[in-house]
């Protein structure tokens, strides 16, 4: 399945471009970076870049989160309690992928870098990735999600006048466990609901 009929045509050639957070993009090579992107040293057709980027980003988390989430865990391993009496139950009750997999949904909205658009949106979609952030989490949940193409509906989207909405669908990691994200985005707001769903293996 094609996102656009026009992607066979495309005779441009592109660059691979990453920023300040190791996230990944493509640039038509004689282009100029946007501001905040640098080569990644890696030219060539709309095919052969994307298919750079799927083997290197593997890790869709933005490296200062990435930082922030390492550095929690040494916390959290350096404040082992030393009897059941300290342990502390968590506040929140239920883990972290059985809140998100409520039937209902939750609020997310899209994480767009550098630019927040539905332009945006659809050029993410078109490399296979997306990021998700949970809003009614602590903190709030920000989920790297590699889109399955053949489960996802973009029927109702205007792109150009930022109007309909998308239906995506994709799977990641989870504390170890595999799931898969179902979400449904309006583009006017690029926000709308999402939820997990494990994955029998």
């Amino acid at each position: 399945m094609s996102w656009s009929d026009s992607e066979h045509e495309d005779t441009t050639i592109y660059k691979v471009v990453v920023n300040h957070e190791e996230q990944y993009s493509i640039w038509p090579a004689d282009r100029e970076n946007a501001l905040g992107w640098n080569d990644a040293g890696k030219t060539g057709t709309k095919e052969e870049c994307l298919g750079y980027i799927k083997e290197v980003w593997t890790d869709m988390r933005p490296l200062s989160l990435r930082r922030k989430m390492e550095e929690a865990a040494a916390l959290s391993a350096d404040a082992i309690p030393s009897s059941e009496e300290d342990a502390v139950q968590p506040e929140d009750g239920p883990d972290l992928i059985q809140r998100l997999s409520e039937q209902g949904g939750q609020p997310v909205e899209v994480i767009l870098r550098p630019e927040k658009s539905a332009v945006a949106l659809k050029e993410s979609i078109e490399r296979g990735n997306l990021q998700l952030k949970f809003m009614e989490t602590r903190g709030g949940t920000e989920l790297g999600v590699r889109l399955d193409p053949g489960a996802s509906d973009l029927k109702q989207a205007d792109f150009e006048n930022q109007t309909g909405t998308v239906h995506l669908e994709g799977g990641l990691t989870l504390d170890y466990t595999p799931v898969r994200c179902i979400a449904d985005i309006n583009l006017e707001t690029l926000a709308g609901t999402g939820r997990l769903q494990r994955v029998e293996v």
